[in-house]
């Protein structure tokens, strides 16, 4: 076979006081350099500063009175840095590796950024049909010849060996095109500090792009904040949008939450608040309207309401959610034609009594406007078009609180507002006044509260206090949520109301 010879290699383990890179200090070094030039092999104890654990000691052989006239890390930094500069970084497990080399030189102020490849992960790509891929395994699977096991450089010789093995049992290119794969990682904008990006949390929340101002770019959530991040710059390329907010980006700022849903809800909430340059959806809700059928001198009729409304949200005739008059009326007359119901009697233009609408002449009503369709007819067919696009009611008696992880997101018609660590504190948020309809929070609680339902409190009763552990109050009969109109499908009318929706991101 046919070997691959990448140009600049470091094969690289560390030994250390214990498994946190962020307290935990490094004892010893160990890397092998490969290139044209051939191999070389270094290592050095480190003082790490601190009392190496008993457990430690037995493990690795590495003593306090070993160490105890060792340099530090400060020491011998730019020695490291010189032989690892401009190399692959590969180690076993390399975010250990590469994670407690990143905290020693941030500590003496320099970045370390690396193009890292990890053996275990290669090992799995390449082997997937065994189950284990640490290093003892791996050794012995492959017949290494293992020195100082336990010891940076006797491992590091162990992770060239089976190096040095794959080249003789694989296909170059498929090596090739594996290690590309695994040591591939995003290239950050160049505004941005790359310390901002290992303070990330792999938590649930917010977070927010900054530029040169205090307005945000974007605003965006998930479970994992970093990994989430990290995807925005690992496809900076991939489309004009994000290729221009990339360029623009100079600080990340972010917000912890609870779980996936308050992640949802802050997302909802701060888009509204900020408006960020880049965020299509989630805007506000200044235009969102509905249709409310009224009878009128008989005739069934959709009029327009707003959120304005005190009745928004409670009101059982409200059908379908829109972001202007305008696709509001698009998604009528589109219903209109599905059904073949008269424009003029909906009120979508004018008609003189007794004569056909202009649908009516081209055969689109059924001719309810000139008595060829009775008026009842047309208000039973009325009500069956829009029948799928009518708005949940609010299905509680006030405002609820959901837990989630130890903390209460307040909700009350269809509003969101804010989250508290208990339930006595969620209480006073609904009295600082009625919030508006929100027609995202609306479509997030659709999806939610099915599943929530046992971590419901309502917020309206006579005491203050917390109930006892391992008591919720559950959401009152009849809450069962129905199939939001946005989710149905083979409908024309659905398709009408999904039409007048803004693009998505």
């Amino acid at each position: 076979m046919s070997k691959i010879k990448p140009p600049r290699l470091a094969f690289v383990d560390l030994e250390t006081t214990g498994g946190t890179a962020t307290a935990d200090r490094i004892t010893e070094v160990g890397i092998i350099e490969v290139d044209e030039d051939g191999v070389r092999e270094w290592s050095s104890l480190v003082n790490p500063q601190m009392p190496i654990p008993e457990f430690i000691q037995s493990l690795t052989g590495i003593s306090n009175a070993m160490v105890e006239h060792a340099p530090s890390f400060a020491d011998l930094a730019d020695e490291i840095r010189e032989r690892l500069a401009d190399r692959i970084f590969i180690a076993h497990n390399a975010r250990f590796d590469h994670g407690f080399l990143k905290n020693e030189f941030k500590r003496t102020g320099h970045e370390f950024r690396p193009s890292v490849l990890c053996t275990v992960r290669l090992s799995r790509k390449l082997f997937p049909g065994f189950a284990r891929h640490n290093l003892d395994s791996i050794a012995e699977r492959h017949r290494l010849q293992v020195t100082e096991r336990h010891r940076a450089l006797g491992d590091a010789r162990l992770i060239w060996q089976f190096w040095q093995q794959i080249h003789e049992t694989h296909a170059a290119d498929l090596l090739e095109d594996t290690v590309a794969r695994l040591i591939s990682r995003p290239s950050l904008p160049s505004r941005l500090d790359a310390f901002q990006i290992e303070s990330l949390p792999t938590s649930h929340g917010v977070y927010l792009f900054y530029g040169e101002n205090d307005l945000p770019l974007y605003i965006g959530k998930s479970n994992n904040l970093r990994r989430r991040v990290l995807s925005h710059f690992s496809g900076d390329h991939a489309s004009a949008k994000e290729l221009e907010m990339s360029q623009q980006i100079e600080r990340i700022d972010w917000l912890e939450t609870a779980g996936e849903l308050g992640a949802l809800l802050q997302e909802a909430a701060l888009i509204k608040k900020l408006a960020p340059t880049h965020n299509r959806q989630l805007r506000d809700n200044e235009e969102v309207c509905s249709w409310r059928l009224v009878m009128r001198k008989g005739k069934l009729q959709p009029v327009l309401a707003t959120t304005d409304d005190l009745f928004f949200g409670h009101d059982p005739q409200l059908h379908g959610l829109f972001t202007s008059t305008r696709k509001a009326k698009d998604a009528l007359r589109a219903i209109a034609d599905a059904y073949g119901l008269c424009p003029a009697l909906l009120g979508l233009e004018k008609h003189r009594a007794g004569k056909p609408c202009f649908s009516s002449q081209v055969q689109k009503c059924q001719g309810a406007c000139a008595g060829k369709e009775t008026v009842e007819s047309h208000n039973e067919r009325v009500a069956a078009a829009l029948e799928s696009l009518r708005l949940q009611t609010w299905p509680y008696e006030g405002a609820i609180g959901i837990r989630e992880n130890g903390a209460v997101h307040v909700i009350d018609c269809w509003a969101y507002l804010g989250s508290t660590g208990t339930v006595a504190e969620a209480r006073l948020l609904p009295q600082q006044g009625r919030q508006r309809f929100d027609r995202d929070v609306y479509q997030i609680m659709q999806k939610w509260l099915p599943k929530v339902s046992a971590r419901v409190v309502q917020l309206g009763g006579a005491t203050d206090e917390d109930p006892p552990p391992g008591i919720e109050i559950t959401a009152l009969p009849g809450s069962v949520l129905k199939e939001s109109a946005n989710d149905a499908t083979n409908n024309a009318a659905n398709d009408a109301a999904n039409n007048a929706t803004p693009d998505t991101d």
